[in-house]
């Protein structure tokens, strides 16, 4: 008997490789097969189509940015002057490749962009935000929020 395909077309296997991929990136073929209940084999192809069809994007390590040196995180929200394509495609094509930087949110309302940064210290902070923000032609306005802690959200199984 076919397990029957959801509307995105993962079945019930997929949902349980992707709940256990989320709770453990780093689970061996044969623990996931096993936990599955399907051959290492199949559980391989599996996660391969999951790969290919781009429903698994990568597989990522969690790193302690104070361990690593950059224990001050911050929000920063910028509102651009112009919505220009040129400059916001360079702006785009620089600001998240800066190594600052932890994740870039391209967003609705009054912020354009929302950068995830890390760096050692607010003095450190300070100056980031005004040699890579402040001073492009392009950004019009900055709102920093210093992260107090970072709480991750929910990863475990899919909702359906």
């Amino acid at each position: 008997m076919t397990q029957a395909l959801e509307p995105h077309g993962l079945d019930i296997i997929d949902r349980k490789i992707i709940d256990l991929l989320l709770q453990d990136a780093r689970i061996t073929n044969r623990d996931l097969a096993d936990a599955v209940g399907i051959a290492p084999s199949t559980a391989l192809t599996r996660t391969r189509s999951l790969q290919e069809r781009g429903i698994l994007v990568g597989f990522q390590a969690s790193v302690s940015m104070s361990a690593v040196g950059r224990a001050v995180q911050a929000l920063v929200a910028v509102q651009l002057k112009a919505h220009d394509r040129v400059e916001i495609d360079r702006f785009t094509s620089t600001v998240p490749q800066l190594p600052e930087v932890l994740t870039t949110f391209h967003t609705s309302g009054s912020v354009d962009y929302l950068l995830h940064i890390a760096v050692a210290n607010t003095d450190t902070l300070r100056d980031w935000v005004l040699d890579n923000l402040t001073t492009d032609p392009v950004v019009g306005h900055t709102e920093t929020t210093l992260v107090f802690e970072r709480i991750p959200g929910y990863s475990g199984p899919l909702a359906g």
